[in-house]
């Protein structure tokens, strides 16, 4: 070993090479490291576009379950299936499934489930959507908690190659994928409104006031309506609409499978035990052990709960409550496609920020945000002749939405380092909880009920977030003044 090697161990200014060396920072090179920074970067666009060709059909999907599967509730009900099998996937599945399979096709097979969910909607009973939401439920949890490992394993990586903070390497990448994940509101919500975009011929904008006041915080789900605007689309349309939809999610497992590297974590490295591959109860101890320990993990809890709740409303009860009942269900993809748009521009802008101006700010902007969008739904009556209004709103919840999503998604990342798997887990078990409840509610409480929970939610949720962000300031400055002694 050279001397300047000592004096740098001695210093603590390391990194561990492939073959278990250690290397002076200033002396390591990209070969180094697994993988190098074109590779990182090239993975993480490969990444986020498996990601967007999947949910243009996916969340597309999902914004018409209300409108198109309303028989019986039968839409959100399927989607609340969904998550509820998401639960029960996120204590037991993805970190064994990580361990066989890896993140690579951990992702591609999961991608898989979704297919079928979509596939099912072709012929939309329960005989067909309940099963399929359970078998795409039980891929969902594992196809997120691979893809947050695989970017938090890259950004770690590429903060060592760079001399970055691994917070704000890991912001960026989780910035840009949620930048080009999020237009697929976009994508997805184009195409449903150009299929159904030809006006049934019975269909008049000229709602009549009393059909109105049946709309937006007083739309009541249980209560027939005669309102032609809420009328299901031809079946021909949503043969067509479904057969786009299962296409693209198609190109989303090809980009995956083919283009996407294999990556091997760095705790895999220490790991000598096969027994960490069997699916055990020892895994969902785990899941829970993390839930359990950290008081971090607590008090975040129910602003992730949030995160599925805001999102279950934005999908399935202003889509219909709102814009389906205002304005017919063939402005849905017209409204939605401005809130994806805003959602994608301000995920990849906040994620460059947040390194010169922390996690706060966004999450004071978020609250601001999302408490006025409330507020302002349980106040106005909808009226056809202000559609700006259906835009604005919908622009504002993808903005707060994009806060929630990039901030929380790189809270986890950088609090939880050291057990991404298990995190994440957790993250998709209590977001997974959100949807659950909002979606098993959806069918029978009254719009205005539904956004004062939201409210609720969203007040208590922010509350503990910034109890976090103290606990975390106090517990840093102390171990500064320890090292220093």
């Amino acid at each position: 070993m050279t001397s300047k090697e000592k004096e740098a161990m001695s210093n603590g200014s390391t990194e561990k090479s492939l073959n278990g060396s250690m290397v002076p920072l200033e002396m390591a090179t990209e070969n180094t490291f697994k993988m190098t920074k074109f590779q990182i970067i090239k993975n993480v666009l490969v990444v986020s576009l498996g990601f967007l060709f999947l949910f243009t059909s996916f969340q597309s999907l999902s914004n018409l379950q209300s409108s198109l599967n309303k028989e019986e509730g039968l839409g959100v009900i399927g989607l609340s299936v969904i998550y509820a099998a998401l639960v029960v996937s996120c204590m037991f599945l993805p970190p064994v499934t990580i361990a066989h399979l890896g993140c690579k096709w951990t992702v591609a097979f999961s991608m898989l489930c979704y297919i079928a969910y979509m596939a099912a909607n072709f012929y939309a009973i329960w005989g067909t959507i309940i099963p399929a939401a359970i078998i795409l439920g039980l891929g969902a949890a594992p196809l997120w908690s691979a893809k947050c490992t695989y970017l938090t394993q890259a950004g770690v990586w590429y903060a060592k190659m760079t001399g970055t903070t691994e917070d704000d390497t890991i912001n960026r990448f989780f910035g840009v994928f949620f930048m080009i994940f999020q237009t697929s509101q976009i994508w997805g919500n184009l195409i449903s409104s150009m299929v159904f975009s030809q006006r049934p011929a019975n269909s008049t904008f000229n709602v009549s006031s009393a059909d109105l006041e049946k709309c937006g915080a007083n739309y009541d789900p249980k209560i027939v309506s005669n309102n032609t605007n809420l009328d299901k689309p031809d079946m021909d349309k949503i043969y067509t609409v479904c057969g786009i939809y299962i296409a693209s999610a198609c190109v989303a497992f090809l980009i995956i499978a083919i283009f996407l590297d294999r990556i091997v974590l760095d705790k895999d490295d220490e790991k000598v035990a096969v027994g960490a591959k069997k699916f055990s109860p020892h895994l969902l101890i785990e899941t829970f052990k993390h839930c359990w320990r950290s008081h971090y993990q607590k008090l975040i809890i129910l602003l992730t709960v949030y995160s599925g709740i805001e999102q279950a409303f934005i999908a399935g009860d202003f889509t219909v409550s709102y814009v389906s009942c205002a304005l017919g269900v063939w402005n849905v993809g017209f409204v939605m496609i401005c809130y994806g748009v805003v959602d994608a521009a301000c995920s990849f802008t906040f994620g460059r920020l947040v390194q010169y101006v922390g996690h706060i700010p966004f999450f004071m902007l978020a609250f601001i945000v999302h408490g006025g969008c409330q507020i302002a739904m349980l106040l106005w009556k909808p009226d056809p002749n202000a559609m700006h209004i259906f835009y604005i709103l919908a622009a504002l919840w993808g903005l707060g939405d994009a806060v929630i999503q990039t901030q929380i998604n790189a809270l986890y990342g950088f609090l939880f380092t050291e057990n991404t798997e298990a995190a994440f887990a957790n993250y998709r078990l209590w977001e997974s909880i959100g949807f659950i409840i909002a979606f098993g509610y959806s069918g029978y409480l009254i719009t205005r009920i539904k956004l004062i929970l939201c409210l609720v939610f969203l007040c208590v949720g922010m509350f503990f977030y910034g109890t976090v962000e103290v606990a975390f300031r106090r517990s840093s400055k102390n171990s500064v003044e320890i090292t220093k002694i």
